[in-house]
């Protein structure tokens, strides 16, 4: 016998086996917690536009005024005080401050984008700009676990893993939830792909893209001292032990998560060394994407997306890069350079592929900026913009999504959302609804509480519905 005891091995050898079990097997019933199959695929609660999401991800808060919400009235004002009610900034502000970028419209639509995305305004028709959200503070840290996770505060499940949860993957072999952030993890480290109290099998797994070798990629990917034949083995016998150890402690969500982890990265040497090498791809479809940290990494988003992946998200880089407090101009510009492209080609190679209309596309932050220019140490000028949760812009396009579209608006300095005002969760209500779920029932039991994305609240937004 064990000298270790578990509280459940302390209470069955106390003369309440019995109930030990019947306890064992009521948790695990009101934990949800999964078969062994977890990651197959299952169906959602109606038939579902999309089945895939890939999400951009612009970690500092980008400017809506300067990219996706034009406003003239910041022209109109330049240099003097905004008119009307005063927002409080994180940081002190002084007049109003008009975007050096030109809008035009683009497509049938007349989408109104700024020259900053001039290759993604191609694809105006498919896209739909929600210019109504807003969010809870003006901090990063809270606002990038609400994107996230649907709170700002209380540790949750991020969108990726409750994707993962309803939807299982279609492809056994990779992760079905990959977030990739070239340099390094950005702010809230792993918390924002993380699994929370969901399974740990449905947490993203990080990859930094900024480098091409496989092996650099995907660490450990290749075993230098066993060939696969020899792997096998170990990792049956590894099996076996950990069956034992289940077995004596009763069913564990998260043990199972780890077993299960032991096995897809076995099966990953070969499927992953596969998907992840760029040098499969014909010259003219790298050339599109662009030989760059964001086109590589874009490109693997959609060999993975296509080989079954089901959520991928994409972060412009460690830190806050799109954090653009002062010199808005230049940093901006190199930015939006950055992804332009990549979005663009990505969305013409799914649609060559037959993609497109059933892969979910989400762009944005966690909140914007605000319209008047940030002001230094003794009110000079930093040419840049302080954050603003009041209002701010996201766009979504593909599965199931209504191209073309404005939905909502702020005032017309583009301080506050005023027009169909959109919350977070009523984001993640929509993007549910498009993956087939009734946000309201897609739910895990944890804490004696049925807990889900939106929380409490959150109302799919039918405009944006094709």
């Amino acid at each position: 016998m064990s000298p270790h005891l578990t509280r459940r091995d302390f209470l069955r050898l106390s003369g309440m086996g019995l109930g030990a079990v019947s306890l064992a097997a009521l948790d695990q019933a009101r934990a949800g917690a999964p078969a062994p199959s977890a990651m197959m695929p299952r169906a959602p609660h109606f038939a579902p536009r999309a089945k895939r999401v890939i999400h951009f991800f612009l970690n500092g808060g980008p400017s809506h005024v300067d990219t996706f919400d034009p406003k003239p009235a910041l022209t109109k004002y330049a240099g003097k005080p905004i008119p009307g009610e005063y927002l409080r900034t994180e940081r002190k502000t002084g007049a109003a401050f008009p975007s050096p970028f030109q809008f035009k419209r683009y497509g049938q639509s007349g989408l109104e984008i700024s020259e900053l995305f001039a290759r993604t305004a191609a694809h105006a028709d498919d896209i739909a700009v929600i210019r109504s959200m807003y969010a809870q503070v003006p901090n990063h840290e809270p606002s990038l676990m609400l994107m996230n996770c649907g709170d700002s505060v209380q540790v949750r499940p991020s969108f990726g893993a409750w994707t993962l949860y309803g939807l299982g993957s279609e492809n056994q072999n990779l992760p079905g939830f990959v977030s990739m952030c070239p340099g390094g993890m950005p702010i809230k480290d792993s918390e924002n792909w993380q699994s929370a109290f969901l399974p740990g099998v449905f947490q993203g797994t990080f990859v930094d893209p900024q480098h091409r070798e496989v092996d650099k990629l995907i660490e450990h990917i290749r075993s230098p001292h066993a060939d696969i034949t020899t792997q096998r083995r170990q990792l049956e016998l590894l099996r076996e032990l950990n069956g034992a150890h289940q077995q004596a402690r009763g069913n564990d969500p998260r043990l199972e998560a780890r077993i299960e982890s032991f096995e897809l990265a076995f099966r990953m040497q070969l499927e992953a060394s596969d998907a992840f090498d760029l040098g499969r791809e014909p010259t003219h479809v790298r050339a599109a994407y662009g030989d760059t940290v964001h086109g590589r990494q874009t490109l693997i988003a959609r060999r993975l997306l296509e080989r079954g992946v089901r959520f991928v998200q994409l972060w412009h880089g460690a830190g806050q890069p799109w954090d653009h407090h002062d010199n808005i101009e230049g940093n901006i510009r190199k930015h939006s350079a950055d992804i332009d492209g990549p979005i663009a080609a990505l969305i013409t190679d799914l649609k060559q592929r037959g993609l497109f209309e059933d892969t979910l596309i989400l762009w944005g932050g966690e909140f914007g900026r605000t319209p008047s220019v940030e002001l230094g140490d003794g009110g000079k000028s930093k040419l840049g913009r302080d954050h603003n949760h009041y209002g701010f812009s996201v766009w979504v396009a593909g599965g199931g999504v209504k191209g073309g579209t404005v939905y909502g608006a702020t005032d017309e300095f583009g301080f506050r959302a005023v027009e169909d005002r959109t919350s977070v969760h009523d984001l993640h209500a929509t993007l549910l609804h498009l993956l087939g779920f009734d946000h309201e029932r897609l739910t895990y039991r944890h804490a004696g509480r049925d807990f889900r994305l939106t929380d409490v609240s959150g109302e799919v937004i039918r405009k944006l519905i094709a």
